[in-house]
């Protein structure tokens, strides 16, 4: 092996911290990385790897390598991309919000796969908040407003929003015709996986957010199951409009408040602050933006 093939494999295994899952990402065996490691130290003078029986960590001097080898990588990669106007190829880790992963990334992937046949794709799906160096996911799609300050979050959407509720539920609790009237309602208590926390109603007055808490007789931490409990007349709901879509005109949701509707909700491509945009991550944020350009109820970015 080179020495870019060698900082690749210390990278990975700083990045997953275990011999085996970067052994696993690479389809290198574990004796070889764990020989070509050893071989390396030996050849820089310094021990970058502190190895345990439960985890693998880097070193004072294993730290400053690892940074630099993200920087010659990274730059490698440009390099010959750019001289030999070569288009990306590698693996590519992402991690995809599920509603968004079935509703526009799946039904199109194999257009994106076709004008990259050289990526090699690896999809996981979740909502929670994941490491991704950790992890070695290399970006993540996620919907919602983001706060994690170690990452850098690209958005290629905006999702309209709505307020529904089941006819039956509205039988049962009249129609609200403005915010006061909403004291009189309950809501299906959506609790964010990511953060753990509940989440009130939002309501646009002007050009302001108007936060309404509503009592709860229900609580739920899935997509799926938030919009079942609208369907089973349980509460009031806000989601992206696409999501219920095919509800709203079967009858089976009826839009409340129109005239105040929820704030957009971004859908963004997130990826670590302290890592080299990669061309794959690069022309898959791109794609993605492309993708969401077109769909039914997104909103010009």
């Amino acid at each position: 092996m080179d020495r870019f093939q060698e900082m690749q494999v210390f990278v990975r295994i700083a990045d997953r911290s275990s011999f085996t899952l970067a052994s696993e990402d690479l389809n290198i065996p574990r004796a070889t990385m764990t020989n070509l490691i050893k071989r390396l130290e030996k050849r820089l003078g310094v021990i970058l790897l502190e190895r345990t029986t439960r985890q693998v960590r880097m070193t004072y001097e294993g730290e400053a390598y690892y940074q630099r080898c993200q920087r010659l990588l990274a730059d490698l990669e440009e390099a010959e991309s750019a001289f030999r106007d070569a288009p990306p190829k590698g693996s590519l880790r992402v991690n995809l919000q599920g509603t968004l992963a079935r509703y526009f990334v799946m039904p199109a992937l194999g257009e994106f796969i076709s004008r990259y046949p050289g990526i090699t794709m690896h999809l996981g799906e979740d909502d929670r908040l994941i490491d991704l160096t950790r992890e070695g996911v290399d970006c993540v799609l996620r919907a919602g407003s983001l706060k994690d300050s170690s990452m850098i979050a690209r958005q290629v959407a905006l999702m309209e929003q709505v307020t529904v509720a089941s006819p039956a539920y509205l039988q049962r609790h009249g129609e609200p015709d403005s915010l006061e009237a909403l004291g009189d309602h309950v809501a299906v208590d959506y609790v964010s996986s990511a953060t753990g926390h509940s989440s009130a109603l939002d309501f646009c007055v002007g050009g302001d957010v108007t936060e309404i808490p509503l009592r709860a007789v229900v609580s739920v931490t899935g997509a799926d199951l938030y919009t079942g409990a609208a369907l089973s007349g349980l509460g009031l709901i806000q989601v992206p409009r696409y999501r219920v879509a095919d509800d709203l005109e079967a009858g089976r949701l009826k839009i409340v408040l129109p005239d105040l509707a929820p704030p957009p909700m971004p859908v963004s491509v997130l990826y670590p602050y302290n890592r080299r945009l990669s061309a794959r991550v690069r022309v898959f944020a791109q794609w993605l933006g492309q993708r969401f350009e077109n769909v039914p109820y997104s909103l010009h970015r």
